[in-house]
Parts: structure tokens; C-alpha cells; sequence
């Protein structure tokens, strides 16, 4: 990956155009501004007595677990699939990448309606497992099946992106070395595209943390099987409880937070080994 460019000021000065400053800070106020009116609405004095209801911890603790599990199959899943779509052409190349890149525009509505028609009692695949016992309707799998189909493709196009970035030269030489697909795969590929990897798979699993709209559609919510932190968020508004339902957003900001610290920790350490 390349460094950064640095501009002296003087550099700065002359290819900055000022008026970038104007958009520039309004586009900061907008994205800023709402974090900044949570954090100051925060009741900051009760936010143990929030964190302390059962229910509330219930729901962090089947996030964690769920967004880590789904987190896993996306690396299992994804890191394959970048592979594959880093080395083949054609149409077929086309095909794959469509099918990738539909789960991030579908609203979340859509997307939970799809699931239902697949994975649900009397979806494609739902049907037959109901049949042999095994419906998943209403459960954590089916809160796992919703947070791999949205963020599966976030992983595998980080992934992507920085496997697309090895270069050949290097895959080649290990070839010409004697080394077999699996080995320059493992010990040219795979390490010198760690930092997208790593950035997907947090992304993975901050974007199933999130996750609301599919879920509320396809899973329901379900105390203690589906009813995940965003949709705990729900029903405290629903509730009239604003106080839990800030809460549990500063949790989520929090596990944000950390995320993006980790990300950066992972990156600049495989860079600078």
C-alpha cells in the first residue's frame, strides 16, 4: 500500500484552493453534529443503573456473540471468494461481483424479504430444513444469517481491494520458484494483503453489530434469541425510556470506537514490522 503523500505548506498553499474549506467544514458539521447533540443529551449520572438492566446486557452479549460468529463465517466465506474474483475475467467475473455488491444497496426491508423467501418457513431452502426439523425461523441463527448477508460484502471487498493490490510480479516469481498455488497463496498473497483482510473483517463485524432493519424483518425480536442491541434501541424509544435507548447507542459507539482503534493498531503494526 502506498504512503501517504505529504504536502509541505508551502505545497498546500499553492494546489488547496480555499474555497474547499467551506464545503469541507459543512460536510464535517453534518457528520460531526448529530454524534455531538447524542454525547450532550447523554445521562451521563444513570448510565449504570442503564447498563445494569438485565435485559439490556442480555442484548449486548447476544450482539457480541453474534456479530463475532457471523464475523467468522464472512472471513471463511469472503476471503475465498476475493480470491477467486481477484484471478478470474469475463463474464463470469461480472456475474460474481453483481452478486456481491447487491447486498449493499437493498434497503434493509428488501433485504429481510429475500431472506424470508430463502431462508424462512416456506423459503427455498427454509422449507426443507422446517421439514427435517431444523427451522431457524426466530432464533440467533437467524439473526447470523442476517448479519453475513450484510456484511459478507464488506469483508470480501476490502479483501478484494487489497489482494487486487499484490503484485503479479511477486505471485510469479514465487511460481517460477517452484512453489505450488497453495503456498504462494499462504506466504505471498495472503501477508502482503493482511491489512485490507483485517480492515474488512472489522468492518464485517462492526456492520453486524449494527444491523436492524433485516433482522426486525426476517428474525423478529425475540428477547434473549434475536433481539440484538439496534432493536433493544427500538424498544426503549417505543417504551419511552430515552435514557436506556441512549445507553445502549453509547455502547454501540463505544465497541465503534474501539474497532476503529484496533484497525488502525492492526495496520500500522504489519506495516511497520
Amino acid at each position: 500500500m502506498n504512503e501517504r503523500r505529504q504536502y509541505s505548506p508551502r505545497l498546500r498553499a499553492a494546489t488547496t484552493p480555499r474555497w474547499l474549506w467551506i464545503p469541507g467544514v459543512l460536510a464535517l458539521l453534518i457528520l460531526g453534529g448529530p454524534l455531538v447533540a447524542l454525547l450532550l443529551a447523554m445521562p451521563w449520572s444513570e448510565l449504570g443503573t442503564t447498563f445494569a438492566q438485565p435485559e439490556i446486557l442480555t442484548a449486548l452479549w447476544l450482539s457480541l456473540a453474534t456479530a463475532g460468529f457471523s464475523t467468522l463465517i464472512c472471513v471463511v466465506l469472503g476471503l475465498p471468494l476475493a480470491v477467486l474474483l481477484s484471478r478470474i475475467n469475463g463474464v463470469w467475473l461480472q456475474v460474481m461481483r453483481t452478486l456481491l455488491v447487491i447486498p449493499l444497496v437493498l434497503s434493509p426491508v428488501v433485504s429481510g424479504l429475500a431472506l424470508i423467501y430463502f431462508w424462512g418457513r416456506r423459503g427455498m431452502v427454509g422449507s426443507l430444513l422446517e421439514a427435517a426439523g431444523w427451522g431457524i425461523g426466530f432464533s440467533p441463527v437467524a439473526v447470523v444469517l442476517v448479519q453475513v448477508f450484510v456484511a459478507l460484502p464488506f469483508f470480501a471487498v476490502a479483501a478484494l481491494s487489497s489482494i487486487e493490490s499484490v503484485s503479479t510480479d511477486l505471485e510469479l516469481a514465487g511460481a517460477n520458484a517452484g512453489a505450488n498455488a497453495g503456498q504462494i497463496l499462504r506466504h505471498i498473497t495472503l501477508p502482503l494483503a493482511a491489512p485490507g483482510i483485517i480492515v474488512g473483517t472489522l468492518l464485517a463485524f462492526a456492520r453486524s453489530l449494527g444491523e436492524y432493519g433485516a433482522t426486525i424483518t426476517f428474525a423478529g425480536s425475540v428477547e434473549g434469541r434475536t433481539r440484538t442491541m439496534p432493536l433493544q434501541i427500538e424498544l426503549a424509544l417505543n417504551s419511552n425510556d430515552p435514557q436506556a435507548a441512549l445507553g445502549i447507542a453509547l455502547m454501540l459507539i463505544a465497541i465503534y470506537l474501539l474497532v476503529l482503534v484496533a484497525a488502525g493498531w492492526g495496520v500500522n503494526r504489519i506495516f511497520h514490522k
